[in-house]
């Protein structure tokens, strides 16, 4: 077995390197948030089985001489030469973290701990998130369980001044909310600050109902308005983008196997390096659901997750689930039916809020 850990600014370039080095058939050991000099980054711990010794074109032990031979290097030779696994490790993970929840032994918690780690599962918070929130709390009754949480769950906020880059595309399942996420964004921002230059564009090819919608409200608010058709149309738009102060892009729904990879290719959107891709979601799918639109949608120009419809959803240990497994900040909270007032640039006050007291960012209590 070989096992490395890569370190990347974003999940995204960070599992790209894993596919890069270790190949498709890698299996993931750990994804975290950590503080690398100074700044957050995304680091993933890697395992991919590795062919058994004598096998034509099998990497033999790595040998090293004098004082450069690190812990590390001894760790590496060990799993090389080991032998004899049956299973993928994918497989071993995953019996692993089953066998993890009925050994959580609650009586070595602390009663406040206890309690709020039995509210995350009433919120159907992943196992896999109360496990590692376990082992946290285990060592420290006095912790709180939002220390833990903050650990896996990471905020950007949806402001220009937070988001180095002009250009934003939306993405996501068809009916997750992102045409009007996308409008409530830019009159929000429009409000905050009269002045700035914003185009709103969309790239469903002149097909969807959102079309006619982005074009009604970019003429009632005064918000530029273009069309991309064809990849000629994006090359455009990007020639454009200094008249802009934001330029916040419309993306279809995907249908079939084909991959929010595939659609930037085709577009040209992949080779932009100042657009920054948000992907919008609503709490209410199921788990599977979630496990597919992490593989549609995984591109290592995806940046965050904004969340819509918080308020039909019942519960929301998604918010959390999805942190953990991605590795995405949360950049906004939509809510409501109207387009004014009814979305907030994420913070992590609000999602403790939501998770711990049912409360909107508006203020309005879920039942």
């Amino acid at each position: 077995m070989r096992m490395k850990t890569f370190r990347a600014a974003t999940a995204t370039a960070a599992f790209a390197m894993v596919k890069a080095e270790l190949g498709a058939d890698a299996v993931i050991l750990s994804n975290k948030t950590v503080t690398d000099n100074g700044s957050k980054c995304c680091e993933i711990v890697a395992a991919v089985d590795a062919m058994p010794a004598g096998t034509p074109g099998a990497p033999g032990p790595v040998k090293h001489t004098g004082p450069s031979r690190t812990k590390e290097d001894t760790v590496e030779d060990a799993l090389r030469s080991a032998i004899g696994w049956q299973r993928e490790w994918s497989q071993i993970k995953g019996q692993i973290l089953a066998l993890m929840k009925p050994q959580m032994d609650p009586a070595t918690l602390a009663p406040k701990q206890r309690l709020a780690m039995e509210y995350l599962e009433r919120e159907e918070v992943d196992a896999k998130v109360l496990a590692s929130v376990y082992c946290e709390l285990r060592d420290d009754p006095k912790r709180s369980i939002i220390t833990a949480l903050e650990s896996l769950v990471e905020v950007k906020p949806f402001r220009s001044r937070d988001w180095p880059g002009a250009i934003h595309a939306f993405a996501g399942p068809g009916g997750a909310g992102k045409t009007s996420s996308l409008i409530r964004l830019a009159l929000r921002e429009k409000r905050s600050n009269p002045k700035t230059r914003i185009c709103l564009a969309t790239a469903d090819g002149g097909r969807g109902k959102g079309r006619l919608v982005l074009k009604h409200y970019a003429e009632l608010s005064g918000l530029a308005f273009r069309e991309i058709v064809t990849r000629d149309d994006f090359l455009l738009l990007r020639k454009e983008a200094e008249q802009f102060d934001m330029i916040l892009i419309d993306l279809p729904g995907l249908t079939g196997n084909t991959t929010l990879e595939d659609f930037t290719g085709l577009y040209g959107l992949s080779t932009c390096g100042e657009l920054s891709i948000h992907l919008v979601l609503n709490p209410y799918y199921s788990a599977a659901q979630f496990e597919r639109f992490m593989e549609k949608y995984k591109s290592e120009q995806l940046a965050s997750v904004i969340w819509t419809k918080l308020d039909e959803t019942c519960t929301f240990g998604a918010l959390v689930n999805m942190a953990f497994a991605s590795g995405l900040p949360i950049s906004a909270l939509s809510y409501g039916a109207g387009l004014k007032n009814s979305i907030a640039p994420a913070t992590l006050d609000m999602i403790w809020r939501m998770v711990f007291m049912r409360k909107l960012p508006g203020g309005d209590i879920q039942p």
